[in-house]
């Protein structure tokens, strides 16, 4: 499957897993020569197919495509310069995730595991307003450590080494995000042993590494 499949279904897939809704969110994938397939803004995931996606060089022009790439490419350029271990970048709008982002409020690694796809708690980045570039330096200035993190009052952004498990990653966080919401309802979140969320972190540390 090339990239722009794993893209294309990778947005699908968010959608059809109430990650985010309407046409709103967006997903990208960095091809071998360094340039960056994205889905286009303003386009209904259902019906979207791989002649809808748009190619991007590495600082954001389109080299590739008849549509408008998504708004918020300045986050996936921004991440894709910082990183050269992440292969995918997705930004979302999952409604408990996106509360801990209005509320301005980390997701904790509260749930064995999690660290795992995760690396530790989600961060919440510095405000910046949509479609800025400032907004890009400020979710990447989260991501060194962590796979994902939030966008104060707008929603979330994360890494991986492909499409899919950008997807499965923000699964995880958007579960969680629902779980502690619950638990805090139910009178407060235990945290786990920090010596847990270490171990589990290096795992994904570990794993992130560039090869």
């Amino acid at each position: 499957m090339s990239m722009h499949d794993e893209v294309l279904a990778a947005a699908k897939d968010m959608l059809r897993l109430n990650l985010t809704a309407g046409t709103s969110g967006n997903v990208s994938g960095r091809l071998e020569d360094g340039s960056v397939v994205i889905t286009p803004s303003s386009i209904d995931y259902e019906t979207m197919t791989l002649a809808d996606l748009v190619v991007l060089d590495a600082s954001g022009e389109v080299i590739e495509g008849t549509r408008s790439p998504s708004s918020e490419k300045l986050v996936h350029i921004a991440c894709y310069k910082r990183f050269p271990e992440v292969q995918s970048v997705i930004h979302a709008h999952p409604v408990y995730a996106s509360m801990f982002a209005v509320a301005r409020q980390p997701i904790p690694s509260a749930i064995d595991e999690f660290a795992v796809y995760v690396g530790g708690d989600v961060p919440v980045a510095d405000y910046a307003m949509t479609g800025s570039s400032e907004l890009g330096e400020n979710a990447a200035d989260c991501l060194v450590d962590v796979g994902s993190a939030l966008l104060a009052n707008h929603g979330t952004v994360t890494v991986s080494d492909s499409p899919e498990r950008a997807i499965h990653q923000l699964g995880v966080v958007e579960r969680a995000a629902q779980i502690v919401w619950g638990a805090r309802i139910l009178g407060g979140d235990a945290e786990l042993p920090s010596s847990t969320n270490e171990t589990l972190g290096g795992y994904y540390r570990m794993m992130r590494k560039p090869s």
